[in-house]
């Protein structure tokens, strides 16, 4: 679910068919929101600096943010080969970045 997505009274999905709802947040109301709309994972971006956006929010707020949710967390945004090796500083499950596996693949 996008972040821009802050409706509460979802219809559940289907129990038959096994979901994973992931959402995506940019700060913590979005993050609570994600929380009370059922999402097991959360995207969280921008991590890094981005083209596209003035903000982001550095590996010491986006721990921040971890620290407050329960919930599985996904770095989002600006990664690249550049600081590629920062994400071992962050607390998360994963991340994501589709400009980096299309320059570099999957390794």
């Amino acid at each position: 679910m996008p972040a821009f997505n802050k409706k509460l009274n979802l219809i559940p999905v289907n129990n038959k068919k096994k979901f994973t709802i992931l959402g995506s947040a940019h700060n913590l109301s979005e993050i609570k929101i994600k929380e009370i709309q059922g999402c097991k994972f959360i995207f969280i971006a921008p991590i890094f600096k981005v083209d596209k956006k003035k903000k982001f929010l550095g590996i010491y707020r986006y721990n921040q943010l971890v620290n407050l949710t329960k919930r599985k967390t996904i770095a989002l945004g600006g990664i690249n080969s550049a600081n590629f090796n920062r994400l071992k500083l962050i607390k998360s499950e994963g991340f994501a970045s589709i400009s980096y596996i299309k320059k570099n693949g999957l390794k």
